[in-house]
This record gives C-alpha cells, structure tokens and sequence, in this order.
C-alpha cells in the first residue's frame, strides 16, 4: 500500500513477480501494459459468454465492407480499397466516434467468429453443465494473510469453472504451466472453500473444438508452491524499501 498505493495482489501481479521483479514493479505502477489481438479477443469472447447485455452495449461492430461500399467509385476501382487513404480516413473516424461514444470496434469476423464459438458450447452441453451459475464474481479476501482481489469466471454448485479460448486443446496443459493459471487455480478454490476447479477450453479455429478439463489436486498444490514463492519474492522486495531498484536484479536457473 506504502509503494504502489494498492491494498491487495491480484492473480496477474503474483505471476509477475514469478519472473522479474521489474516486470512485477511496472505492473502495480500501471506502466505494463499487455496488448494483442489474441488478448482483445479473448476479451470479447468472454463478455459474450457471460454478459451478452454488456458486450451489446460496449462493442459496435465493423462491417469492413459497408465501408468499402460507403467510399467513391475511384476508391473502389482501386486493386486494394482498404489500402487507400479514403478507407483508412473512414476507419479513423469510425474509431473516433466509438472512442467518444464509449464503445469499443470489434470486427464483424470477430464478432461471428466468438457467437459462433459460444453455440458449439451450447451445442455440446458443456455451457449448461460447466458454465452455469453466478457470473463473474469479484472477491477480496485475505489467503493466508495475504490479501488477495479478482474476478473468477463461473461459480457453480460445488465447482469454479474458468473460460479459455485457445489455438489447441491438446496443448492446453502446457499453458496452465506457462501462464500459471495453476495459480489461479489455488487462489480461486482456496478463497472460495470449493473443491472442483474446471477449465473451459476452445480452440479458436473451426470447427472450434471445446473441452473440459479438470484441475488435479498435484495441479492445485502447485498452484500453491508458485503463490507462495512469489509471496516470498515479494516480501523480500518490498522490505529492500523504496530506493531499491528491481533493475539490479537478474533472473538465475537451471535447465
């Protein structure tokens, strides 16, 4: 709280102090920032899933070629019309509008592509069977005096359940370690006294496959090893006071 104005760690920042301690600084000081399509898209897969009403009021949806269609015969003779200043000055202004509206461009591929998705998961049963119940549920609890904020997908009777959209469900295993969503895991079971963690899986290309995968007990224990060595790390940071600069720190390994 004394150093960064926060009263709490979040899933994201504990993965950061993971690695480098610099990354974990310039993240509770809002100066890292994540940005990509995959990102982008994840996010509106997910408010479609969970809150329709929501993603109907945030996003407006481009349709790429009613734009092409909107710009003058010489623009539209061109070999490539969205490469011509008259498309991208129509695009800008369309981004200009939605940033003064408060809403957000998704493109129309984007757009079908995350519906589409969620009907296979309707499909195959998997949204009434694993996705049911109450909807992104923030918390803000101490875990083993630590306190802890964030948000989990779905809270079941008797199960937590997270959405992923990915490239394979078959390499899925390999992203839990990765991007230590094991940690997640651990933090989300251990806060909300629920056993039965699952993640919701789909690949992000048709026929976009989903899959249920179950988190393990060896998963979650190391979950809670990954927790508390990054507590350790950061405690050991913190105490080092204000004037210490992560910047001197580097990252040592065995392979």
């Amino acid at each position: 709280m004394e150093r960064y104005g926060k009263s709490y760690l979040s899933y994201s920042s504990i993965k950061q102090a993971l690695g480098d301690m610099a990354s974990f600084d310039m993240y509770m000081k809002g100066e890292l920032k994540f940005k990509s399509d995959a990102l982008d898209f994840g996010t509106l897969y997910d408010m479609i899933l969970f809150e329709k009403d929501k993603a109907l009021d945030t996003y407006q949806v481009l349709n790429e070629q009613n734009v092409v269609d909107s710009l003058s015969d010489k623009a539209r003779a061109s070999k490539k019309p969205k490469l011509t200043s008259e498309y991208k000055a129509a695009i800008a202004k369309l981004n200009t509008e939605a940033i003064e509206n408060n809403k957000v461009i998704v493109s129309k591929e984007d757009w079908t592509k995350a519906n589409d998705m969620i009907d296979r998961l309707i499909d195959c049963g998997l949204s009434e069977s694993h996705l049911t119940g109450k909807y992104q549920v923030e918390f803000n609890e101490e875990l083993n005096g630590v306190p802890v904020r964030g948000f989990l997908d779905c809270l079941g009777d008797g199960f937590i359940s997270d959405s992923k959209s990915t490239q394979s469900v078959n390499k899925f295993r390999y992203s839990v370690r990765d991007f230590s969503y094991d940690i997640q895991a651990y933090i989300y079971t251990q806060v909300f006294g629920v056993e039965d963690f699952y993640w919701v899986v789909q690949e992000k290309t048709y026929p976009y496959t989903p899959a249920l995968v179950k988190c393990t007990e060896n998963t979650i224990f190391t979950g809670e090893m990954k927790f508390h060595q990054a507590i350790d790390k950061i405690r050991e940071f913190l105490n080092k006071g204000d004037e210490y600069s992560p910047m001197s720190e580097y990252v040592e390994f065995e392979v």
